[in-house]
């Protein structure tokens, strides 16, 4: 069991930078034009450009929280770290999820007000995978101590 929650969470290292590059959804102001891609990376990268509070608040919902909470699980694993440090990073998952719902709140409010497209793409369903594994990484590495 112990292997099977290593390497589940060792591929999560690698996933979630997958994750942050693939387009989470799709978006253009009128169906004449194209659409463009939006991912993780380039969200932030625009939010650095108008709110710097926000993108400091989304970068750390998005990037660093669940791969502190990964890096945290896999020193766990390796027993490099305490088991006592299991709540804070079940904490850490928690806020990654929030970044989810964030998104999925933004495709609801965009796709209601009409005036534009939003599909949503692979992206939102791997990153959204990779923070459900996460928790489902932690919980069993909770209940196997």
């Amino acid at each position: 069991m112990l292997n099977a929650l290593r390497i589940a969470n060792l591929a999560l290292l690698v996933l979630f930078p997958i994750a942050w590059f693939a387009p989470l959804m799709r978006a253009g102001l009128l169906p004449l034009f194209g659409l463009s891609e939006i991912s993780v990376i380039t969200g932030m990268q625009s939010l650095w450009e108008s709110d710097v509070a926000l993108a400091l608040l989304v970068t750390f919902f998005a990037l660093f929280a669940p791969y502190m909470k990964t890096i945290g699980l896999a020193l766990i694993h390796f027993n490099l770290l305490r088991r006592k440090v299991l709540p804070i990073l079940a904490w850490l998952g928690k806020l990654a999820m929030a970044d989810v719902f964030l998104v999925a709140l933004y495709i609801v409010v965009v796709k209601g007000v009409g005036i534009g497209k939003v599909e949503t793409a692979w992206g939102l369903y791997l990153f959204t995978a990779c923070i459900l594994a996460s928790i489902v990484i932690s919980t069993l590495t909770a209940k196997r101590s």
